[in-house]
């Protein structure tokens, strides 16, 4: 099996265990406090992967020998924020719905990326981005109707997103075992002092179950997706991720009962054909850099290096 098969049916079981993980969520959210189930949910994942933490450098030695631990806080609280709204979004609003707007995170990234980062954006990239932005306004008209907690959760979480993967470009240098630590330390700390407030006892045998359930499928989703993209090229596996949408569709209307409304396909579609033009724009950007930064040197016939790389 190639490489880009192999990591597409990878991409696309990871989008998979992410829908079975949103929905299971939304589930407990309903008779459980949000904190207390992203606490059961971090110390379920944390349980999972102890070995991966505990190779080589201690967990604490690890957290006090990161690179640039002032960015790296910031990052873990945008992550935890992020989970946070999530699940209050998916409390008010259908699943698919939420969803659709967390696809949107990526068109924030490069509207604001010029900004921050200092990336230089082409007119048809910028053109796609407001066609993003337009599928997101048609996805408040009904959405705000419905619930408008529901839309201000899921564009404080967008943002959150958005944040976490701008600040991710920036920790290049610090490996992802340790970026996933230092996200379920801090989700983990949010729920110890939040959870409290409103615990609720566990009902029954299969809710406790679903609770660790929460965190071995999340932390399965994000190796199988960590994985696909080392196996395949990112343009090949990256568009897979809008099968997601799929997904929710699929799940939210069998175990929730919800139909998507006419308004939430719309702006889910422009949403990701912006999204797929930002990504095929990137994908030409990084080969022809690719192909500058590999071209023979004058007079020396020697690779020349991107210091950026």
């Amino acid at each position: 099996m190639s490489g880009n098969l192999a990591g597409a049916l990878l991409m696309l079981l990871g989008m998979a265990a992410f829908a079975l993980n949103d929905t299971i969520g939304k589930w407990l959210v309903a008779d459980y406090g949000v904190a207390q189930v992203i606490l059961l949910r971090s110390l379920a994942a944390g349980l999972m992967m102890a070995p991966f933490f505990l190779r080589g450098k201690g967990v604490v030695a690890r957290v006090k020998s990161a690179p640039r631990p002032g960015l790296q806080a910031l990052r873990a609280i945008c992550a935890t924020a992020e989970v946070f709204c999530f699940y209050l979004a998916v409390f008010y609003m259908p699943l698919v719905d939420v969803m659709a707007f967390w696809m949107a995170a990526p068109i924030y990234v490069v509207a604001v990326s010029p900004l921050l980062l200092g990336e230089r954006v082409s007119a048809k990239t910028w053109t796609a981005v407001a066609v993003g932005f337009a599928g997101v306004l048609i996805l408040l008209a009904p959405s705000l109707q419905v619930s408008g907690l529901g839309v201000l959760f899921a564009l404080l979480g967008t943002a959150a997103f958005a944040a976490m993967v701008i600040l991710g470009r920036s920790l290049r240098e610090t490996p992802d075992r340790d970026l996933v630590l230092f996200q379920l330390v801090a989700a983990t700390l949010a729920g110890l002092v939040l959870a409290p407030f409103d615990w609720q006892p566990v009902r029954s045998l299969s809710d406790l179950g679903l609770l660790f359930l929460l965190g071995v499928v999340a932390t399965a989703a994000h190796m199988l997706v960590t994985r696909s993209l080392k196996l395949a090229d990112a343009s090949v596996v990256a568009p897979l991720q809008y099968s997601l949408l799929v997904w929710g569709a699929l799940l939210g209307f069998v175990v929730f009962g919800d139909v998507p409304a006419t308004g939430m396909i719309a702006g889910a579609a422009l949403i990701v054909g912006s999204g797929l033009i930002v990504l095929r724009r990137s994908t030409r950007d990084d080969k022809s850099a690719t192909t500058e930064a590999t071209a023979p040197s004058p007079g020396k016939g020697l690779a020349v290096e991107d210091p950026a790389a």
